[in-house]
């Protein structure tokens, strides 16, 4: 079973759910002859609406790429989590709206044995829905599932802060329906605009994973020719589907067809491994006892003593144009990169008589 499929499974067990739960509370209202009692059951239908969402975009985000999307229609799930986030917002919303009414205008609520049953059958199986989805939606990383479960435990925790106050009223005769709720409310209002931060992040362009790029840096330096790893940029395309590319250091010495195996070997262990379509770039490290390795040994060793720098490579000597050209990535602290560029220009000149130097600010977009 894929990930989708399993998606799917767990957003159809959550429809069976509130089914079954809709049923019990619409039989047990027609027998007690209580009208609540089944508009709350009409609501729990409702309820379902989540998980069929997150059916629907998964099923759409397993479309294939045609002409205008040629990467697919993966991020079709980012907007069904938004969509989700929305209605839990919208939820909690509402809620606080008719606590703050509550707490002006408190009403003695009214329990019989009966709703006490329908309500703590209603609590734990919300509760054991939601923690299954939302379990579910992290181990698949599904933005739609995780707000689900989310939407469910959120329903369950409305409904126990419902019964304590009445409890609470009933004891003590102290109305804490409305202080309950606001406070509920906000929390589910705060969990709601993070819901709606992660898929709107997904499609901004959130950064990657350190892990990944870990892992990406030690597995492609350990191939056999590669001296270095440099320039991952990872786009995002829905959750199974990464495009990208890197740059490695390679010596000078390697010929055209070596350069080819090794990065077409890359390329496929990046897809077998991690489903990342990457290209790969290479750079050149001089070698041996010529003009172009004693410029490279003289620049790059000017620049790494840069504290301000992250990185230093790239580096490339144009002969017939007697030009140098180096990448450099600063850190957070540098804003301006043409005054940089030029100080660092500066600095080289007298070190390379004779000879142009281009500095290209790189950005680091990775780590």
């Amino acid at each position: 079973m894929n990930r989708s499929q399993k998606i799917i499974r767990t957003s159809i067990i959550g429809i069976i759910a509130n089914v079954l739960l809709a049923a019990f509370k619409a039989a047990v209202g027609i027998l007690a002859s209580s009208v609540a009692i089944v508009m709350d059951a009409v609501n729990n239908l409702s309820d379902a609406l989540s998980s069929v969402i997150t059916i629907i975009g998964t099923k759409l985000s397993e479309r294939p790429a045609d002409r205008e999307h040629p990467f697919g229609f993966g991020r079709v799930e980012y907007f069904s989590a938004i969509i989700i986030a929305v209605l839990v917002l919208s939820a909690g919303i509402t809620s606080l709206i008719e606590s703050v009414k509550k707490i002006f205008n408190p009403t003695e609520p009214e329990y019989t044995t009966v709703t006490l049953i329908v309500i703590v059958v209603a609590i734990v199986v919300k509760l054991v829905l939601g923690q299954y989805v939302k379990r579910q939606g992290q181990q698949l990383k599904s933005d739609a599932l995780i707000a689900s479960g989310s939407d469910a435990l959120f329903d369950a925790v409305i409904t126990l802060a419902t019964l304590v106050s009445a409890g609470i009223m009933l004891l003590w005769n102290v109305s804490l329906d409305g202080i309950l709720g606001a406070l509920i409310s906000l929390v589910i209002i705060k969990a709601g605009i993070e819901m709606l931060a992660s898929p709107v992040n997904e499609l901004l362009g959130a950064r990657i994973s350190q892990e990944l790029v870990h892992d990406i840096k030690q597995e492609v330096g350990a191939f056999d020719g590669v001296h270095g790893v440099f320039d991952i940029i990872l786009h995002n395309y829905g959750p199974n589907v990464l495009i990208g590319s890197l740059h490695i250091n390679v010596y000078d010495t390697m010929d055209a067809h070596q350069i080819h195996g090794l990065t077409r070997r890359i390329s496929e262990q990046m897809f077998e491994k991690h489903g990342i379509i990457m290209t790969v770039g290479v750079y050149a490290i001089a070698t041996g006892e010529n003009k172009r390795s004693q410029l490279q040994s003289t620049v790059m060793q000017t620049l790494a003593k840069h504290k301000e720098l992250l990185q230093v490579h790239g580096f490339y000597y144009f002969e017939k144009e007697h030009r140098i050209s180096v990448d450099v990535v600063p850190d957070i602290s540098v804003h301006d990169d043409a005054t940089l560029s030029a100080r660092l220009v500066e600095e080289l000149q007298p070190l390379v008589p004779g000879e142009e130097i281009s500095i290209v600010i790189d950005h680091n977009y990775s780590e």
